[in-house]
């Protein structure tokens, strides 16, 4: 196969704050968006007839990736132009798939060497993948390396293997989508006419992204990959482990400790004496200033984060000031978003553009909105919506 259809018009209601402004495939992480690497990983694999379906925002997937000639691939654009499912988003490229094709989501993180793999099986067919907690996704029932059906979101069950929403397609498929919303509505009904849907099983790297802490996991797999880099300055006395991209115009002052897997952008002032902790990744002109710590967590473009503070497990978004002495560590936490309430583990979840004054402490697993302001010694817990003051 050598076309690939990405479906990448969602929202992503379950993620917001992070989604306000811009689609889920969108979302940056290691410094650049999600369907970048999707983009980047059919590429390596020798798929570079891209069929990209927008709908949400679209206009940000065209700005940054336009006909893709910097990326190697051909991308031709169709629009969804109401997000009703995914059969429904695969119907509108009818007119310009092959007579077989890939379909994948533009906002899943999948290797090169899977779909290339995957690339070589016969139509139709799925990727599914064994997973830890199976009832986020739709549980495949399988027989002889052939599908029998698929149970979306049970409560309970007893097999970890799931749809990936990677699928392998040829033009027949187009006849069971057109009444139909979602594209495990059209393969159950193919069964049921007896239609053999062929099951790949992988077990290389497959990240969903559905809550605003599924940006922490991502984050982690993309830097368990990447080489060491250094660009900038770095001055004297400063130490540095493991991979660790530093991007041009940076700034590491004396005294910083930075250790890898980290990535820090370009156009950065970081310290003096500043420690960036593993699998932390930091956007383009961001200022970390002295005595501070970041673990585990991504911070977007053009944040500053002020003296002597300490965040671990956390997801700034970009253009947040934050001032001296804030403090948001991970910890056990339950929070609910569309009545789904998952046990996690995060520090903090913060939209764009937020002033935050001194001395504030977040309490895990607090999601503060987008453009909110908080002003000096507050605690903060639990959700506040878009544009609150905090004083």
């Amino acid at each position: 196969m050598k076309q690939a259809v990405i479906l990448a018009a969602g929202e992503g209601q379950r993620l917001r704050p992070f989604t306000l402004t811009r689609p889920k495939a969108m979302l940056t992480i290691a410094d650049k968006p999600i369907l970048q690497f999707v983009i980047e990983s059919l590429v390596t694999a020798g798929i570079r007839n891209i069929i990209c379906v927008v709908g949400y925002r679209k206009e940000q997937v065209y700005d940054y990736f336009g006909s893709g000639e910097k990326f190697g691939a051909e991308i031709t654009y169709v629009t969804q132009a109401s997000q009703l499912g995914t059969a429904h988003a695969l119907a509108a490229v009818k007119d310009k798939a092959d007579k077989e094709f890939l379909v994948l989501p533009g906002d899943n993180l999948i290797e090169a060497g899977t779909i290339a793999g995957f690339a070589l099986v016969k139509a139709h067919a799925m990727l599914v993948k064994r997973v830890a907690d199976p009832t986020r996704y739709g549980v495949v029932d399988v027989d002889e390396e052939k599908l029998k059906g698929i149970l979306e979101k049970p409560k309970e069950t007893e097999s970890n293997l799931v749809n990936t929403g990677i699928y392998a397609f040829s033009r027949d498929i187009f006849k069971f989508i057109e009444d139909t919303l979602d594209i495990p509505d059209a393969l159950n009904n193919m069964i049921a006419e007896g239609l053999d849907i062929n099951i790949s099983e992988t077990t290389g790297t497959w990240l969903d992204i559905v809550y605003p802490w599924d940006v922490i996991n991502l984050n982690n797999a993309i830097l368990d990959k990447i080489n060491i880099s250094l660009g900038g300055t770095i001055e004297a006395g400063v130490y540095v482990k493991g991979n660790v991209i530093i991007g041009e115009g940076t700034v590491i002052r004396s005294g910083s400790s930075i250790q890898g897997p980290a990535v820090i952008g370009s156009g950065c002032d970081i310290g003096p004496h500043v420690c960036i902790m593993p699998a932390t990744s930091i956007g383009d002109n961001v200022v970390v200033s002295s005595f501070t710590e970041v673990k585990n967590s991504v911070i977007g473009d053009d944040v500053s984060i002020g003296t002597g503070s300490i965040i671990s497990d956390s997801v700034i978004d970009s253009g947040c000031a934050i001032k001296g002495r804030f403090t948001a560590v991970g910890g056990q936490s339950e929070v609910m978003i569309n009545n789904e309430s998952p046990d996690i583990e995060v520090g903090v979840i913060m939209g764009k553009d937020c002033k935050v004054d001194n001395s504030v402490t977040v309490k895990p697993g607090s999601i503060i909105g987008n453009y909110c302001e908080i002003q000096m010694s507050k605690i903060i817990s639990g959700k506040l919506p878009d544009r609150s003051l905090v004083y």
